[in-house]
């Protein structure tokens, strides 16, 4: 990752199974400005038992995930795809052939979902890739939840390249859920590992607080169109919101960045409004400068004492006459 907030455009299974419209979604990250899109590589019958009873108001989970599971051979052409957009492919994995595959590939990083991210089995088996990994610290997982994973790969890695994504697992999650605060605890704590938002809400606020938080990953699913069928698009964000994130990250760390000056470029055209040391009444040659017969206006001039040394020069005699209401410089003070 560079120095900025690395954005991944989460097109997840909102392709519905056309390659036409994965690429329509790859499109549509790549005019947002984001920095990856990636989708989600799983298959039903190593993701669910086929024993799973329904929830979520789904009532055959594994027919669902059949439904909307990528077909990996489209994988290389969105890859190249991708290459030819200048924006990284990325995937999800979601079983060991999927990581085989997407390594083959030649992604720059995997990425461990949230629900995954509580499974220290599968945790351990995509970090001995050795690859950069992206880890959801997702459903239920506090911050010893996420020491927890970032063992289980330092058990696997010796030099991890850890990014930890802060995640609420429901979709959508209610804006009383997201929790940002949990941002500031997970950089405090593990001040080694890069840390960011997976975020679930709707609308894209919660993005760019993050970033003001100290986020430098932020991942956020997006679709061509919330009307379109499927268990993702509903709560996902369309193109133009896509858009409108990645400007609104990118200008909070506008905002955000440190300034190396006082006082800014912006802001020296407007010095003069600062107030300089000024005769509060005429004052004679020799006398001392006291409350009595100084004060602080406006404006502060280039040689003007600034009001800043007002106590400094408290007790210092004039050298000269000075006038009423005269801005008073160093050369007349001694």
């Amino acid at each position: 990752m560079n120095g900025k907030t690395f954005i991944i455009a989460e097109a997840g299974a909102n392709h519905n199974r056309s390659f036409e419209q994965a690429k329509s979604l790859i499109d549509a990250a790549c005019n947002a400005g984001a920095d990856a899109v990636k989708f989600q590589t799983y298959s039903s019958s190593t993701l669910y038992s086929k024993n799973t009873p329904g929830f979520a108001n789904y009532s055959n989970i594994s027919e669902l995930i059949k439904s909307i599971e990528i077909p990996r051979e489209w994988q290389k052409d969105l890859k190249s795809y991708c290459d030819d957009k200048n924006i990284e492919f990325m995937s999800t994995p979601f079983d060991e052939l999927a990581v085989e595959q997407l390594t083959e590939l030649g992604v720059k990083r995997l990425k461990i979902a949230g629900f995954e991210s509580t499974d220290p089995r599968f945790v351990k088996m995509v970090a001995s890739t050795g690859l950069p990994i992206i880890v959801s610290a997702g459903i239920g997982t506090n911050i010893d939840g996420v020491r927890k994973i970032i063992n289980w790969i330092s058990e696997v890695n010796e030099e991890p390249d850890i990014t930890v994504l802060h995640c609420n697992n429901a979709y959508p999650t209610p804006n009383s859920d997201i929790n940002l605060n949990r941002i500031d605890k997970i950089i405090i704590t593990y001040p080694n590992v890069r840390v960011g938002l997976s975020d679930h809400t709707r609308g894209i606020l919660a993005p760019a607080l993050a970033v003001a938080k100290g986020a430098t990953c932020i991942e956020k699913h997006f679709t061509l169109s919330r009307l379109l069928p499927g268990p993702d698009h509903p709560f996902a964000i369309e193109p133009p919101e896509l858009k409108q994130m990645v400007t609104d990250i990118r200008i909070t760390e506008l905002m955000c960045q440190d300034t190396a000056n006082t006082i800014t470029n912006s802001e020296k055209q407007f010095s003069k409004a600062m107030r300089s040391v000024v005769a509060k009444k005429a004052i004679k040659s020799g006398e001392k400068l006291t409350t009595d017969n100084i004060t602080t206006k406006r404006p502060l001039l280039e040689n003007s004492i600034p009001a800043k040394n007002f106590y400094d020069i408290l007790g210092n005699m004039a050298v000269c006459d000075i006038e009423e209401d005269h801005i008073i410089t160093f050369e007349e003070v001694a």
